[in-house]
């Protein structure tokens, strides 16, 4: 196999585009003599002459004129390669995978993901809406670059927060509290409850207790669902009660009714594994941080 170089290559372009050796060298910042024996050490590994001197200049012999178009080929292949590689150092392109609490996917996944699109549309981009379980395993494991979620409450992954907004309780349509501006947790002690399952995400329901228990009750659950579309069925249909993110009410357009829950909010998060922080993570995070400070990401969709 023939051992080329890319030097040679450039060197043998540069000599065939200047028809002279003497300007190919002042080109190529390289000493006449030097560029004559690099042409050399080209010619013999291709065992082929490539220029006719004389006194009449440099030509190409007809080995030369089939193989420039090759070796310009070859040498813009390599620039293309080389520009990829630094592209893809500075995360302009590659491969992100995202994971979105699908109970928040309705909002956050459209204006996010356009945004990157917009910004990186050379990304391959995927898209999952998972349970938060699912969300936080994936993130921990490299299925996901980067989780959308309310924060997992867990210490190995990075959390930013990109969004805030009112925690609301859910009632029946025609419940008598829901005509309320307001209410307080403490208002619901004596309602009928619908939540997720415990072990669904236990750091979540440890710190659901907490808050319960501040608010001086335990709250009775009737039912369990495993989704807030189906917390928000349960609901409608007057089986209890229930506490979710304001957002939460582009899930269900019928049947319930959300009511402000004075001084409780609700995070939305970005997290990710601090150890795996590279450049298109970093891209990310960039462009949501941008996202958030222009836009209420609780409202887009």
């Amino acid at each position: 196999m023939t051992d080329l170089e890319l030097r040679h290559l450039r060197y043998f372009v540069a000599v065939a585009e200047e028809s002279s050796f003497t300007a190919a060298a002042a080109r190529l910042g390289l000493a006449q003599q030097s560029l004559s024996q690099q042409i050399a050490v080209l010619e013999r590994r291709l065992k082929a002459r490539l220029f006719d001197r004389d006194t009449r200049g440099t030509r190409l012999t007809e080995p030369g004129r089939v193989f420039l178009p090759e070796a310009r080929a070859v040498l813009a292949a390599a620039d293309r390669a080389a520009a990829t590689v630094a592209r893809a150092a500075r995360g302009e392109v590659g491969r992100v995978d995202l994971a979105f609490l699908s109970s928040a996917a309705n909002t956050l996944l459209p204006p996010i993901v356009r945004a990157l699109r917009d910004r990186f549309p050379d990304w391959e981009l995927t898209t999952d809406a998972v349970s938060i379980a699912e969300l936080v395993t994936g993130v921990r494991t490299g299925r996901y670059d980067l989780g959308f979620s309310r924060p997992p409450l867990v210490d190995d992954l990075a959390t930013r927060v990109i969004a805030t907004e009112p925690a609301c309780a859910v009632l029946p349509e025609g419940h008598p509290l829901a005509a309320r501006a307001t209410l307080r947790l403490a208002d619901l002690a004596d309602e009928p409850w619908v939540l997720t399952p415990r072990d669904s995400w236990l750091p979540w329901h440890r710190k659901y207790d907490e808050e319960y228990a501040a608010a001086g009750f335990r709250p009775r659950v009737v039912q369990r669902a495993a989704s807030a579309q189906g917390l928000l069925a349960l609901v409608a249909a007057g089986v209890g009660v229930t506490r979710l993110a304001a957002s939460a009410r582009t899930l269900r357009s019928s049947g319930v009714v959300f009511v402000r829950l004075v001084d409780e909010v609700t995070e939305t998060v970005v997290t990710w594994r601090p150890d795996r922080e590279t450049a298109l993570v970093r891209n990310v995070l960039a462009v949501v941080d941008e996202l958030a400070r222009t836009s209420d990401l609780t409202q887009a969709g």
